[in-house]
């Protein structure tokens, strides 16, 4: 039988479900155990994919092509699987799972309610998705965590609290148990329990009694002990059932903040985990995570090189937008042994226009620019900023600046090459300007011109490197030297085949490709330190102990030449990509048919993304 861990929130939204939930995976296991998660929103949408980065933070893709909340990008990297879309539950996916059994009829005339029909999809949902191997061993998970999104008391999400309380008693009180995490303000130095008090006397009253608390303290102090014992006296447990996770300096950290403070011993009393079989093989495989990770972190902390980097993109008032991008870039310091220093810079401030209208602006963001060892443009949609992300690009092709490019920045690049190398004075992408007579980027023939939510070109693509790559290229070392490649994409838009020619002969080398030869995915140049685009997003593949090699190669080349050999050299005898085997195929395997379209959604303007 599974082993369910609910992880609920209160008091504020945004206070760290997500890395809690992640961290107490990751303990589960070091100590041999299959672990799975769930990520539950109760908002309306069918997915994250419409919605803008700004609000709603970055829209994570998976190898299924599902774009799901950044939460399961936590998942992935802390507990090495790979999840599904189905591992993303939404009010929207549960709501029309039951209007479509009340449309097939399936419900045998009843009247369909909230409860018992909805909160009974909820917990089948969850059964089911929790059953579905998701790491290297291809078995059945022992333990599933459960994020609950959102705030205890908010009305969008009752019915999944309602599904909650009657979950515990349909899988036993062996087998579930939950995590309530709470802010605790310290106000002058002095740290306040009332608002735990009240959400947890509202959690109560709902039905759900937490096994642990789980107390957030937005500041480096910890928990006192006073408070400790207060919060145990009055949420009505146990003071060992009281866990502190205060500011550390850096999220990896949590982990080991939870273990020392007994959360795994805990976990294991009241789900009786000793009932679950383990192998040796299992159990020494636990014991080398624990190992790498502490590893890893305790490395961290004697970090003194620095390794500066500015990002430039479109979305940088809301950082969540790239945060695949900054823990790759985290992933790839910490393997490269610097510190990174990122610098944010808005692409919008790096044009011309900025310079009058906001000049101070305009010098912060173009001093960021020419004093970074790095410079990464990562993706986006419509014109806003391109033209300043070109100019960012051309100071690093043309100063031998490290760069990487990735999705948009990919596309840009050739933009930028075509017209400063080429003399395609008015090269750009139909994206920005629809009727253009020199189109370098086009619209996919495929994508749906109407629909925006699940339409674009998404999820795990094989990539195949040219036959003469591997006798120049940095990147596909890299990649361990590999003829092929898996990445995951979100595009709509691709390189125009008519120009490829062109771009070729003026020394543009697309040096990775889709299978037929016609998808232009990769692009290097070789008489550069390092200037990579890749028209996939490898962000979302990296991990905290392999990071993703495109990352790796760029912070490593931003660091030293030195450093690159080093990185490349390794990668070429170690590197194991982050894909479960029977992902690794064709893309004809991978998208035997794209899926139809469910539900009619309202198109909205590239501009507005």
């Amino acid at each position: 039988m599974t082993k369910f861990i609910v992880v609920s929130g209160g008091v504020v939204s945004g206070i760290g479900k997500g890395v809690i939930a992640s961290s107490t995976g990751l303990l589960l296991k070091t100590t041999g155990l299959k672990v799975t998660a769930i990520k539950i929103d109760p908002y309306m949408n069918i997915d994250a994919g419409t919605m803008r980065p700004q609000e709603h933070g970055e829209v994570y893709v998976l190898n299924d092509g599902g774009e799901v909340d950044l939460d399961l990008g936590n998942y992935e990297r802390y507990l090495n699987v790979t999840l599904s879309r189905d591992n993303n539950i939404t009010t929207g996916k549960i709501y029309r799972e039951v209007i479509e059994k009340e449309r097939r009829g399936d419900y045998l005339g009843k009247t369909v309610q909230i409860v018992p029909h909805v909160t009974n999809a909820i917990q089948d949902w969850i059964e089911r998705v929790s059953r579905v191997p998701v790491d290297e061993t291809g078995e059945e998970p022992d333990v599933c965590i459960v994020e609950l999104g959102g705030t205890v008391g908010d009305i969008e999400s009752a019915p999944f609290v309602e599904a909650m309380r009657q979950f515990q008693f349909r899988v036993g009180y062996d087998n579930f148990a939950l995590i309530h995490v709470s802010l605790v303000p310290d106000m002058h130095g002095e740290q306040k329990t009332k608002p735990t008090q009240t959400t947890v006397h509202a959690l109560r009253g709902l039905g759900l009694l937490p096994d642990l608390i789980a107390c957030r303290l937005t500041v480096r102090k910890p928990l006192e002990p006073a408070t400790k014992a207060k919060i145990s006296m009055f949420c009505h447990v146990a003071s060992d059932q009281v866990i502190g996770v205060h500011d550390v300096s850096s999220v990896y950290h949590v982990p080991l903040l939870l273990q020392s403070q007994g959360i795994v011993q805990f976990l294991q009393k009241r789900l009786n985990l000793s009932s679950v079989t383990l192998t040796q093989q299992a159990i020494e495989r636990g014991l080398d995570l624990e190992k790498r990770w502490k590893e890893m972190t305790s490395r961290q902390e004697r970090l003194y090189d620095e390794v500066m980097i500015a990002l430039v993109g479109k979305y940088t008032d809301l950082q969540d937008s790239y945060m695949s991008v900054v823990k790759s870039l985290e992933h790839s310091a910490f393997r490269s042994h610097r510190k990174l220093n990122l610098r944010w810079v808005n692409a919008s401030d790096l044009e011309p226009e900025a310079q009058v209208s906001n000049p101070a602006r305009y010098h912060d963001a173009w001093k960021a620019v020419v004093s970074a060892d790095g410079i990464l443009v990562p993706g986006g949609f419509g014109d806003r900023g391109t033209e300043g992300m070109m100019l960012a690009i051309t100071w690093a092709r043309e100063q031998k600046v490290p760069f990487l490019g990735i999705c948009l920045g990919f596309q840009l690049a050739v933009i930028e090459w075509a017209r400063h190398v080429c003399g395609y004075t008015e090269a750009t992408s139909t994206e920005f300007v629809q009727n253009t007579k020199q189109p370098l980027i086009i619209f996919m023939p495929e994508i749906s011109k109407t629909h925006m939510g699940g339409t674009m070109r998404l999820g795990l693509r094989p990539t195949v490197f040219e036959p003469d790559s591997d006798k120049w290229s940095k990147v596909r070392k890299l990649y361990g030297g590999a003829e092929k490649i898996w990445e995951r994409h979100r595009h709509r838009y691709e390189v125009n085949p008519e120009f490829i020619d062109q771009l070729n002969a003026s020394g543009l080398s697309f040096v990775g490709r889709d299978e037929k030869g016609e998808r232009m995915q990769i692009l290097e140049l070789q008489d550069h330190p390092y200037f990579v685009g890749l028209q996939a997003h490898p962000e979302f593949c990296t991990r905290p102990l392999n990071p993703s090699p495109a990352f790796l190669g760029f912070v490593a080349a931003s660091s030293s030449s030195k450093v690159l050999q080093e990185q490349m050299d390794l990668q070429m005898k170690t590197f194991k990509p982050p894909h479960p085997v029977h992902a690794m195929v064709s893309e004809a395997e991978l998208r035997p048919a794209d899926p139809p379209t469910l539900g009619k959604e309202v198109a909205i303007a590239a501009s507005d993304e």
